[in-house]
């Protein structure tokens, strides 16, 4: 999905530049010669004048914010105010880690920019043999929008897979999920989140070594930013303990989310965890602190149990910090 420069062009110039000069110097003369004669105070005013910023005297806004002492297990942090632009907290923030099932983010985001949610996907059987069980079936139907919830939810391998094979066989003849694969490539670059790389669409490890994606606690919090400020509606089921969805035949799945502790964040925006052997404990959140101002809290090398402990130690410690600001 590369982006389109936009072509801009001009009116050729029909008139000599130096007739044009000899023109403009006259009219700027007569201009300048008339204000100084109209002018009751001329040299000597005294009026009040605006003055004039230098950008490079002023001193800048300190971004961060002492959080006091936070001690948290994960490898990697970041806490992101959305309305102030500014780091809250930062513990490695830079460093590419692998990213497990949070990588289903972008999953959704490019879905739900390639194809409507009403759109009917009939699972392949390579769908569902992805690892985990989701208790889909070979030929079933749902929707984007119901496998979206899947993925998001109860964090469905087999959901993300099916949507990213219906939405990359509208890429091209070739692979769709290789496709689409590139496809989430070529966006994080236009979103500039330079620390992300995707060679699978679920965040699986590839294998005992190699993980199925890997990005920065930094470019995480901005991926969230983006979706919560463009397609909120694509996290907004994820606030949510459990969810229920129906297929083209009228049965239903039911899933509950792989985040526990949904209910004990206040004003929950969006969440989405990740877990594999290479990536240890993730996870991510937005939570609104009142008053429109949403933060972002991303940890990424925690454990299973911790990445939940190290996230609401990091909300309590902002709110903390900044209940008074």
């Amino acid at each position: 999905m590369p982006l389109i420069p936009y072509d801009q062009t001009s009116e050729k110039n029909h008139f000599p530049i130096v007739g044009q000069l000899v023109v403009l110097s006259g009219i700027l003369l007569i201009t300048f010669a008339s204000l100084w004669w109209l002018s009751p105070t001329r040299a000597d005013d005294t009026e009040p004048t605006t003055p004039t910023i230098n950008l490079s005297d002023v001193e800048p806004i300190e971004s961060d914010v002492e959080l006091g002492d936070v001690s948290i297990r994960a490898s990697a942090a970041y806490v992101w105010d959305v309305r102030a632009q500014r780091a809250l907290y930062k513990k490695n923030e830079s460093e590419p880690l692998p990213i497990a099932s949070i990588t289903k983010l972008m999953t959704a985001l490019v879905t739900h920019e390639l194809i409507t949610d009403s759109a009917n996907v009939a699972l392949t059987s390579s769908a569902v043999r992805q690892d985990g069980n989701s208790g889909l079936m070979p030929g079933e139907v749902l929707t984007i929008q119901e496998l979206n919830e899947l993925a998001l939810v109860s964090s469905s391998n087999d959901a993300a897979f099916a949507l990213a094979n219906a939405a990359g066989a509208l890429l091209g003849d070739r692979n769709p999920t290789q496709q689409f694969t590139a496809a989430m490539n070529i966006r994080a670059d236009e979103l500039g989140l330079d620390s992300m790389r995707f060679d699978s669409t679920t965040g699986l490890d590839i294998n005992s070594s190699t993980p199925g994606a890997i990005g920065s606690a930094k470019d995480i919090s901005f991926l969230v930013e983006h979706i919560i400020e463009t397609y909120p509606e694509v996290v907004s089921i994820t606030t949510e303990p459990t969810t229920r969805v129906y297929n083209s035949a009228g049965y239903f799945h039911d899933a509950e989310n792989t985040n526990p502790i949904v209910q004990a964040i206040p004003n929950l925006i969006a969440s989405k965890t990740g877990y594999t052997d290479l990536a240890g404990g993730n996870l991510t959140v937005a939570f609104d602190l009142g008053l429109n101002r949403p933060i972002i809290v991303t940890v990424l090398g925690s454990t299973r149990d911790q990445r939940f402990t190290d996230v609401l130690t990091l909300i309590e410690a902002v709110q903390a910090s900044l209940a008074t600001e």
